[in-house]
């Protein structure tokens, strides 16, 4: 339980070699959730960070596993809280054998860390990553990221999420530089790039806006261009061209928790260079191809198990299988039976295939909106809304209706210093969709977010019910 600091990122190197299997817990969840994880994955050594003692202690005190307890204090910060137990963690490192040898994996199957997905109903799910998955996936994240020889990498991405896409393994590959960064802060970010020679940093659509959203005070010029690599939703064009002009090149990647974090990267083509700027935006907004150690990509009718028509039209589900799927779930093997049926991992997601082998989302299974017996995509309404000036997030999402089952309701934060009503929303949808497909329903307010900068849409569901 511990924060972007060099305790984590030795953490992911001596857990593992000690024969061990590394579980990072998310920081921002709530004590019930940790007690289940502890519980769940029979913890034996718990090493936490002052900073979330008071949920720890909460935790401990309702699991059933009592583990040892090992705590940090991080040198850098001032930090309120409790330690727990009785074992320092600096000390407990300088106590150990500066000739202990290396434990190998018997077995390249055995299990090297458990992340648990962030449970949206009921208890999260263990995903089991195994050795030769998180290996391989680090040197695919170097061919897919462009990582050159000794790059400068910025912690902004939580090690906890994904182990942080496997980039503490990855970047060790290139002889490179991690830069931990305790906090998310525009400041704290541009200090970071501008004294130590950042050249590439991961993160949410969140930490796009946090960087062009600073102050001036809080700015620094940098030299060269930093290559930034998103995942969930695709930049809106106007996003990514503020990013080219604060010096940040961005890429669009694709995956999940159980896919080792992305595994479809938007490879841009120099030809697309050319295309006029609506054009590109189009190319952009697509998840891309499969990573080098994906063995395949596909999208399926999950019923027939047949790949769909590669016209970019036809609605299927993304699925994918290879070195960097999942081992399964933990103690859940009806769940990972479902999640592989027919020797395929199914990813919840829709979407469709493109002539040119790229996939595009269109919305996941849960998401899509169905009104009057048409399907509507709450990601092409999203991008819709996305264009206007004034709208700095967006989230659409299916509210129940009397006469046509369910419409579109769009949640909006809107920019500082901008306004923006509901009938100029609706009208600026109705010139740019098929009215059909345009919201009656336009709710301002700041939109729910995971710790990973994920918008939680099924909180804004419930909203409508209760509208």
């Amino acid at each position: 339980m511990l924060a972007n600091t060099p305790a984590m990122l030795e953490c992911h190197y001596g857990v593992p070699m000690c024969g061990a299997v590394l579980n990072t817990l998310n920081t921002r969840l709530d004590a019930a959730i940790i007690a289940f994880s502890l519980e769940h994955a029979e913890t034996k050594v718990l090493i936490t960070d002052k900073e979330f003692s008071k949920t720890v202690r909460a935790a401990l005190a309702t699991s059933k596993v009592q583990p040892i307890v090992i705590d940090y204090d991080d040198p850098e910060h001032d930090i309120a809280g409790d330690r727990l137990g009785d074992i320092d963690y600096e000390e407990f490192v300088a106590s150990g054998d500066p000739d202990y040898a290396w434990v190998m994996p018997g077995d390249e199957w055995e299990a090297i860390s458990l992340n648990y997905t962030s449970g949206t109903t009921g208890n999260p799910k263990g995903v089991v990553y195994h050795h030769r998955g998180a290996a391989l996936m680090g040197y695919a994240n170097v061919l897919a990221c462009e990582l050159p020889r000794h790059p400068v990498y910025l912690w902004t991405l939580p090690m906890f999420h994904c182990n942080g896409w496997c980039f503490p393994w990855t970047i060790s590959f290139v002889a490179g530089t991690h830069v931990c960064l305790r906090w998310v802060r525009a400041g704290a970010m541009y200090e970071a790039i501008a004294t130590h020679g950042v050249t590439h940093l991961c993160g949410a659509p969140i930490v796009m806006s946090v960087l062009l959203g600073a102050g001036a005070a809080e700015k620094r010029d940098f030299d060269g261009v930093v290559k930034f690599m998103t995942a969930a939703a695709p930049p809106p064009q106007a996003v990514l061209a503020a990013m080219a002009e604060a010096g940040f090149e961005v890429t669009h990647l694709y995956g999940l928790t159980e896919t080792y974090g992305p595994a479809v990267v938007n490879e841009w083509k120099t030809d697309w260079e050319a295309l006029a700027s609506d054009e590109r935006a189009v190319k952009k907004a697509r998840q891309g191809v499969r990573y080098p150690a994906l063995e395949d990509l596909t999208v399926m009718d999950p019923v027939t198990m047949i790949p769909v028509p590669a016209d970019g039209e036809t609605l299927g589900e993304v699925m994918f299988r290879g070195n960097v799927v999942m081992k399964g779930y933990l103690k859940n093997p009806k769940a990972t039976g479902e999640a592989f049926a027919g020797g395929w991992f199914h990813s919840g997601d829709l979407g469709v295939m493109h002539p040119d082998g790229y996939i595009q989302l269109k919305d996941r299974s849960k998401d899509i909106i169905i009104s009057g017996g048409e399907n509507i995509s709450s990601i092409e309404v999203e991008d819709a809304i996305y264009k206007h000036p004034a709208v700095q997030a967006v989230a659409v999402v299916a509210k129940d209706d009397e006469k046509w089952g369910e419409t579109p309701c769009a949640f909006i934060e809107v920019r500082p210093g901008m306004t923006l009503g509901a009938d100029e929303v609706i009208a600026w949808c109705r010139d740019r969709l098929a009215h059909y497909k345009c919201p009656r329903h336009v709710v301002f307010e700041d939109l729910p977010k995971t710790s990973t900068g994920k918008v939680q849409k099924y909180v804004l569901r419930e909203r409508t019910r209760a509208m």
